[in-house]
């Protein structure tokens, strides 16, 4: 089901304000978040965010050449945010590499819930990472954060037993990222789960990481 809330009065201020303030394109890219947030990445025009930024029809085309590039400044500062958002997780002091990685997983769905327009962007749109640099680097910080994370545990399991972290990170990002999507996220795409999210994930990362014998099984 696509969420379909009510715009709020802040998300169309804070469009309107960025460009008053003279900043047309992060003006732009709020108003396609609020659009996004009301009725999902595939269900609003150009000529909306610019109806809501508080400009004229044709104004976005000095800064995009369509819809699509729109969506793709939104999803670069979701991947930004996002990013940060896991280097502060594992950044955190006095954790342990498998504290710190409960951390990051944590932050993920938090993000899930608390920017669920940003996470449609992100991953719902059809953008992909490779059509703009600057987006592909972000969305690289952000796996490349999980995969330093994995690398810290997988190094303290046995040397013969250790774990590529690359695929750990992959396989620990899918569990979290299947389970943000349907029972974390911050909209009406949450599905009914009989536990909270985060202890779903913690939950499941813990069996992936005793078949892997980077945890004890006892």
């Amino acid at each position: 089901m696509r969420y379909m809330p009510v715009m709020s009065p802040s998300d169309r201020n804070r469009a309107k304000r960025g460009y008053h303030h003279g900043n047309l394109r992060a003006a732009l890219v709020d108003a396609a978040r609020a659009l996004i947030a009301e009725k999902g990445p595939m269900g609003f025009t150009i000529a909306e965010a610019a109806r809501l930024a508080g400009v004229s029809p044709s104004a976005p085309y000095r800064h995009f050449k369509d819809r699509d590039a729109l969506i793709v400044d939104v999803a670069k500062e979701g991947f930004t945010r996002f990013a940060d958002a896991l280097e502060a997780a594992w950044s955190a002091p006095s954790l342990t590499p498998l504290q710190a990685l409960d951390a990051q997983g944590r932050a993920y769905l938090q993000f899930a819930k608390e920017e669920p327009a940003f996470f449609s962007a992100m991953f719902e749109s059809g953008v992909s990472p490779g059509v703009d640099p600057d987006l592909r680097r972000e969305a690289d910080r952000a796996f490349n954060l999980l995969a330093r994370a994995c690398d810290a545990v997988a190094a303290g399991a046995p040397p013969e037993r250790r774990p590529p972290a690359l695929m750990m990170a992959t396989h620990i990002w899918a569990l979290s990222h299947g389970i943000a999507a349907l029972f974390g996220r911050g909209d009406d795409g949450r599905r009914a789960s009989p536990l909270p999210a985060e202890d779903l994930l913690e939950s499941a990362v813990a069996v992936y990481l005793r078949g892997l014998g980077v945890l004890p099984t006892d």
